[in-house]
C-alpha cells in the first residue's frame, strides 16, 4: 500500500479471523490485568493456519485486521465489563506512518467506547523490529496516544539488552524459554532476576509468560514478578475472556 491511501475498514477484512484471548493476571490482586488477542481462525482453527495464508503482500491487511478484530470481539466477550486492558500484537515492520496507520484502530476503539488506555501493544523480539529510530518512534507515538507498550518474547531474539537501550516500553514480557523449569535452573533465575533489576531502574514493568507449574510461579513470586500468563492461570479461550485463577498463596509463603 502507498503511503498516504486510506483503505475502509472492509478492506482490511481480508482472512478468516477470529481471536482467543488469554488473561495476563495481576498475582497480587488475582484478577486480570489484561487479556492477550491471540490469532485463530474464524472457526477456532491455530494461528498456524492463518499465518500460513499471510504474504508480504497481505502483511499491512493482516496486521490491521488483528487489531481491529481483537477490540471487537474482546468488546464483545465482555471486556467493558471489568477494568482489564486489551494486550494486542502488532508488525513494527508494516507501520509505515504511526499515526495513519492507528486510524482502523482508532475508529474501531471510539465506535465500541474503548478508552485507548485500555490498549497495550506488544511487539516480539523475536521479528526484525525494523530501524530503531523507526521503532522507537512509532513506541513514541503510541504512548503520547495514551497506549501501552510492551516487548514480548524478551529473550528469546538477537536484539536483547540492545534494544532496551534503543526503546523505551511499559513493560517487558518474558519469553517462556526464559521461564520454564526456572525453579529448578539457576543460570535462568539469574538472568530474570538481572532484567527485573534493569527495568525496574528503567520504570518497566516485567510479565512473565509460559507460567505452567507451581514451582515457576513460586519462583516468579519470589523474585518479585507481579504479572504472569500462562496455562497455570487459564487456557485462552476463543471469543471468550477466561476470568483466570491464581494460587492462593506460594508455597514458600505458607512457610512462614
Amino acid at each position: 500500500m502507498q503511503p498516504g491511501y486510506r483503505r475502509s475498514h472492509t478492506e482490511y477484512a481480508v482472512f478468516p479471523m477470529a481471536m482467543a484471548f488469554q488473561p495476563i493476571m495481576d498475582v497480587s490482586t488475582g484478577r486480570p490485568m489484561a487479556y492477550e488477542a491471540l490469532v485463530r481462525g474464524s472457526k477456532g482453527e491455530s494461528a498456524a493456519s492463518i499465518l500460513a495464508q499471510v504474504t508480504p503482500d497481505t502483511l499491512y491487511a493482516f496486521d490491521q485486521q488483528c487489531r481491529v478484530t481483537a477490540i471487537e470481539g474482546a468488546v464483545a466477550a465482555g471486556l467493558l465489563d471489568g477494568d482489564a486492558r486489551l494486550a494486542i500484537n502488532f508488525l513494527p515492520a508494516t507501520v509505515y506512518c504511526p499515526i495513519a496507520c492507528l486510524e482502523p484502530t482508532l475508529e474501531t476503539a471510539r465506535r465500541l467506547n474503548l478508552p485507548p488506555e485500555r490498549l497495550i501493544f506488544e511487539f516480539s523480539e523475536r521479528a526484525d523490529p525494523g530501524d530503531g529510530a523507526a521503532l522507537k518512534t512509532i513506541l513514541d507515538t503510541y504512548s503520547h496516544m495514551g497506549f501501552g507498550t510492551a516487548i514480548d518474547d524478551f529473550g528469546a531474539g538477537q536484539a536483547g539488552l540492545t534494544l532496551l537501550g534503543q526503546v523505551r516500553t511499559d513493560y517487558i514480557k518474558l519469553d517462556m524459554a526464559l521461564i520454564r523449569g526456572i525453579d529448578e535452573a539457576m543460570p535462568r533465575r539469574m538472568i530474570v532476576e538481572g532484567v527485573i533489576r534493569i527495568a525496574d531502574k528503567m520504570g518497566m514493568a516485567v510479565m512473565a509468560e509460559g507460567v505452567e507449574t507451581l514451582g515457576e510461579y513460586d519462583t516468579l513470586r519470589r523474585l518479585g514478578v507481579r504479572y504472569m500468563q500462562g496455562y497455570l492461570f487459564a487456557r485462552p479461550g476463543f471469543r471468550c475472556l477466561p476470568p483466570g485463577t491464581v494460587p492462593e498463596e506460594p508455597s514458600w509463603a505458607a512457610m512462614g
